[in-house]
């Protein structure tokens, strides 16, 4: 706020202008809900859905020593965010006993072929599941992994034992992963209709990965409708999905255009991946609702603290003021581990011992936001007590519902991604796909590049 920040801040005065907007908002979301353009927003209550996802994971789970996500987007990042917050960093290296007779969970998003192969070498094929993901079923990417995963499992265990080897999940009724999974008989799980790859993680796009190493999908699911809960009140100042997008919408007209998210806790890393592809490809839209170009959209960036202070704070501090930076502090984490008095003849080292790890950390992020504000630079904090299922449902839910806040006060669809399809289909066209032959023509007879600024 303006009163920590000075002119870059915000005045209470401008929060408040904007809360009829932000009622309005709110009564939009609702209705849109109810017609079922927002299906995401009831996931957190299909809790029926987990039968299904248990019913395919339990046959796996005799056998399977790893399992790999071919996904690339939401069908990738969810489950890895989830695997990173919820399990051990450790987890994929200990064995099976300290696993407690679960597989590691592997998640191949590029088609990178050094790092495809790569994994893959590494795998002991016989005891691998592959869960194949996309909501359209028509994913180049993935189908491509799927191909190549599916002929190699063939060649080296039988086509039968192959088959054994793929879970698919994708639409219920239409696309090409949906004709391979009759085709071949696979097991399939769906992802529900309405409900887009982005906003997918808590569908079995993101809940069959958590379910094969362990986490608790209730109390996920349960963490999301609490959330949902508090998301229910039109007054911004008690819903923290309104006063969110609200921050962020307005520090946006105030030109920053970079929203940064910190968390202060490694686990959280892949939660910050997510969040940036669910804004980025929600939020950047050339085209508003009435069709007018209006380049809509921040950009978000991912840091980690303490480890970007020592990378990227330097410019955040002293940089353009196009920034707004969100902060995601943990109250309370596992493990304490204290930092031993051993050399108290230096006092460099010396004022450390006897203190933990958690503390400084802890001070650390204090020291980060006080000297960002006292710099004129705007921040703000989301605090979890702790990292579990339940608190990781809250905020899954929290930063989706702010999305699409965000989106009618920007003017824009926050459910479609136009700005990818041309680069998808004119990806068809050099691929030789079957009515996709423009797209090729218009690449190869557009202009050359200029050699003149290639540097080889």
């Amino acid at each position: 706020m303006s009163e920590f920040v000075g002119e870059q801040g915000l005045s209470a005065a401008e929060l408040e202008d904007l809360a009829p907007r932000l009622a309005a908002v709110h009564q939009e979301l609702a209705e849109a809900r109810r017609s079922g353009s927002l299906a995401f927003m009831d996931l957190p209550y299909q809790t029926a859905a987990l039968a299904n996802i248990r019913q395919v994971a339990k046959p796996l789970l005799e056998w399977c020593w790893e399992f790999v996500v071919l996904g690339i987007g939401g069908s990738a990042l969810g489950a890895r965010a989830l695997h990173q917050a919820l399990c051990s960093p450790q987890y994929n290296r200990f064995n099976m006993a300290r696993r407690h007779h679960r597989p590691a969970l592997w998640v191949l998003d590029n088609i990178d072929p050094d790092n495809f192969f790569g994994m893959l070498d590494g795998l002991e094929l016989r005891r691998t599941a592959f869960n194949v993901i996309s909501k359209s079923g028509s994913t180049a990417e993935t189908l491509a992994q799927f191909l190549f995963t599916y002929q190699l499992l063939k060649g080296r265990l039988g086509e039968a034992k192959a088959r054994e080897r793929f879970v698919v999940t994708t639409d219920p009724e239409k696309g090409n992963l949906r004709r391979l999974a009759v085709q071949e008989g696979f097991p399939s799980l769906m992802v529900p209709p309405g409900v887009g790859g982005r906003y997918s993680v808590l569908t079995p796009v993101g809940l069959l990965p958590a379910a094969m190493v362990g986490i608790d999908l209730e109390e996920l699911l349960a963490g999301a409708r609490f959330m949902d809960e508090r998301l229910k009140s039109q007054a911004y100042q008690t819903n923290p999905a309104l006063c969110l997008a609200a921050l962020y919408y307005l520090f946006a007209r105030k030109s920053r255009n970079i929203l940064v998210i910190m968390p202060y806790a490694s686990a959280l890393t892949g939660m910050a991946d997510w969040f940036c592809q669910l804004w980025a490809e929600s939020l950047g839209k050339k085209q508003d609702l009435q069709g007018r170009e209006v380049w809509a959209g921040t950009t978000p960036v991912r840091a980690v603290g303490a480890t970007d202070q020592h990378s990227q704070l330097q410019l955040y501090m002293e940089g353009p003021q196009d920034k707004l930076i969100t902060f995601l502090e943990v109250g309370k984490f596992q493990n304490r581990l204290e930092i031993p008095d051993l050399f108290p003849e230096m006092e460099g080292l010396h004022y450390l011992g006897g203190q933990t790890l958690n503390g400084l950390l802890e001070a650390e992020r204090q020291a980060t936001t006080f000297n960002l504000a006292k710099a004129g630079r705007p921040n703000l904090t989301l605090r979890l007590p702790e990292i579990n299922a339940f608190t990781i449902g809250q905020l899954i839910y929290l930063l989706e519902v702010v999305t699409v806040a965000a989106a009618p006060l920007l003017g824009v669809n926050p459910l479609d991604q136009p700005g990818v399809e041309g680069g998808k289909q004119t990806t068809y066209g050099l691929m030789g796909r079957p009515g996709f032959e423009s797209q090729r023509r218009e690449i190869e007879e557009g202009p050359p590049p200029l050699g003149k600024y290639r540097i080889s």
